[in-house]
């Protein structure tokens, strides 16, 4: 009996022990960043503590894994609101943007607001914030992918002559970064065509280039000295700090008989805080770098140096309150015009890392000023770059739809001249709202497209001695289109007159309750989805998973999905998030082997409710989610 005793008792020190070594482990991989590897010990915790549900929700935020941030922050401040520290109800805000929960976001953002003690006079909402910052702001982008992104991270784009210089996770499969388990990045160029399109890739240089990171260079306009970022990596050593960290430093080299040459630090960075992301003022006499040295007003913050003549530097100096945050800004750059763009999840946002621009005059620094959700997502959008001579650029987003974890796109600046008009029936001359119109160019692409509200009108930014096509469709109606060409004269205007088309047409059959291999008039019922979500639910992705059995048994069937929204929001936000629903709702089917041709979506707002629900009048949350809906119509049965 005794040695029984004596067994279970070693047996359960052994088993504390081996908990006890587990946790240790964990937290030694959080503090040297190894995140994924110690959320995987931490989630084995039995007895988890607030710490190890802060420490969870920090692995995967910092990995921009949003839904699982949420997941175990929620659990922190539901159960520890009161002692945890303000910075988890930060990033718990910001995580719930990430997952587009914006009401949510700004409760928890106000009672950060709070806790900080901070002014609370001013607290906007974020959705009505860029609904009234779009008022203001000419949306001056067109966003375009590049297709050099790989399925890892692909980021930081400077200017070469007619190159393109980016960091790049792309083949260094030998050694993974424990952050996010994704190859160290090497910089790479790329051929950049008249419109911006990238080509031809192939690595910078093997004498830049380690088997540690490299990323964010930047070019002298001669072309003879590029600073960029690296690790602390010395004489083939990497070096860190005392908590076994490597943090990033700035180095500059010198292009000799086309061989880049003389690397160096520069001499205010430490093995003990990272210096980074470097960028040239337009006369190259100042040097602009994020970092999180001493004294820095947030985790990182934006400095300047002066770039004396004989190649030496002066002092950094934090640019100050009015660019820095007690959060992040990073990604630094100054375009010819001496705008000044940087990144920060510090200034209101739209969630994560949002792109601002400040105008620098003199040293002294305008109010920041977001771009906008033409630029900017709900996740990180950072290291934005412009040509100012022929307006583009491009910028880095992990946002959803991209190809690997972090992307790089391309953007160019529209004209403000305007084509606008009115949709008309054609026989009585009522205004058509809920016309669908598009715009053309000579080589029928589609520009943009917009839905007709109440007042049935429409306007697109135009560019001038250019030829166009506008179209207008409308259910039960014929299209009517109007192809243009604009002058020197400015905006136009057209109007539109649909003529009701008497046959009755297949896509306005919704399909419902259909029999298998038999292509009947309805084939499905409708999807549905939580408030201010368009996140397929599981149910929804088993209506959906029968939908596509259905598809591939009946391949000449086309499917349209028509999404909606309940009436608790704005029209404008309504369509973007109906949008969103079709979006999800077709990629989904097509990730299921369905051909692009075979399915569409477009998104309603709330223009087709089911019930009594509008805007004004009570209802149950039941009935609302009645109208939470996609639905799928016969397009095509040919």
């Amino acid at each position: 009996m005794k040695k029984i005793v004596l067994s279970f008792i070693l047996l359960t020190f052994f088993s504390l022990s081996i908990i006890a070594q587990n946790l240790k482990k964990a937290n030694l991989l959080f503090e040297k960043r190894a995140y994924l590897d110690a959320a995987e010990l931490f989630i084995k915790e039995a007895n988890k503590t607030q710490e190890i549900f802060e420490k969870l929700g920090d692995c995967y935020y910092f990995n921009t894994e949003m839904e699982q941030a949420v997941k175990w922050y929620s659990i922190v401040l539901d159960n520890y609101e009161n002692t945890t520290n303000a910075a988890y109800i930060y990033r718990y805000s910001q995580a719930l943007k990430g997952v587009e929960k914006f009401k949510e976001s700004d409760k928890w953002l106000k009672k950060y607001n709070q806790k900080k003690l901070q002014p609370t006079d001013y607290q906007p909402e974020t959705l009505s914030f860029f609904k009234s910052l779009n008022k203001e702001i000419k949306h001056p982008y067109t966003i375009y992918k590049v297709t050099i992104n790989s399925e890892n991270s692909d980021f930081g784009t400077s200017f070469y002559g007619n190159k393109i210089i980016f960091a790049s996770a792309k083949h260094n499969e030998k050694k993974l970064y424990d952050w996010n388990k994704q190859p160290y990045l090497d910089l790479y160029e790329a051929t950049k065509d008249a419109k911006g399109n990238l080509s031809n890739v192939q690595p910078f240089s093997s004498k830049i280039n380690t088997e540690i990171h490299e990323s964010n260079a930047v070019f002298t306009k001669d072309g003879k000295t590029m600073y960029f970022t690296r690790n602390n990596y010395i004489s083939g050593k990497k070096r860190k700090d005392k908590n076994n960290v490597s943090h990033l430093k700035i180095y500059r080299a010198k292009l000799i008989n086309n061989q880049w040459t003389l690397i160096t630090e520069l001499p205010f960075n430490s093995d003990n805080y990272s210096v980074e992301h470097p960028a040239l003022s337009p006369d190259e006499k100042q040097l602009y770098f994020s970092s999180d040295m001493p004294g820095s007003i947030g985790s990182f913050d934006i400095f300047e140096v002066d770039i004396h003549d004989n190649g030496t530097f002066g002092n950094p100096k934090n640019l100050g309150a009015k660019i820095n945050t007690e959060h992040r800004e990073q990604f630094p750059f100054v375009s010819n015009k001496n705008i000044l763009y940087f990144a920060s999840d510090g200034h209101f946002g739209l969630g994560g890392l949002d792109i601002f621009k400040s105008e620098i005059n003199t040293h002294n620094f305008s109010k920041p000023i977001n771009l906008s959700d033409k630029i900017n997502s709900n996740l990180d959008d950072f290291a934005f770059i412009i040509n100012e001579e022929n307006n583009s650029g491009y910028f880095s987003s992990n946002r959803n739809g991209g190809i690997g974890s972090d992307d790089i796109y391309r953007f160019t600046k529209k004209s403000t001249t305007t084509i606008s008009g009115i949709i008309h029936d054609k026989n009585n001359f009522e205004t058509l709202e809920g016309t669908t119109v598009t715009l053309y160019d000579k080589n029928n692409t589609v520009i943009s497209k917009i839905t007709t509200t109440k007042d049935a009108s429409y306007i697109f930014e135009i560019e001038k001695n250019k030829i166009y096509k506008i179209q207008g469709n409308k259910n039960l109606y014929l299209p009517s289109e109007i192809v243009f060409s604009t002058n020197n004269d400015g905006d136009m205007n057209i109007n539109l007159f649909l003529e009701l088309n008497n046959e009755i047409q297949k896509s306005d059959v919704t399909i419902s309750n259909a029999v298998e291999n038999k292509p009947p008039n309805t084939i499905h019922k409708p999807i549905y989805f939580d408030l201010n979500s368009s996140y397929l639910r599981p149910e929804a992705k088993i209506e959906l998973n029968e939908l596509v059995k259905f598809m591939k048994n009946n391949p000449k069937l086309a499917i349209k999905c028509n999404a909606h929204t309940d009436s608790r929001e704005s029209y404008t936000y309504n369509i973007w998030l109906s949008d969103r629903r079709a979006k999800r709702t077709v990629n989904y089917i097509k990730s299921k082997g369905i051909a692009d041709y075979r399915i569409s979506g477009k998104g309603y707002s709330e223009t087709q409710l089911v019930n009594k629900c509008k805007s004004g009048i009570k209802c149950k949350e039941s009935e609302h989610q009645q109208n939470r809906r996609t639905e799928f119509v016969i397009i095509e049965t040919n």
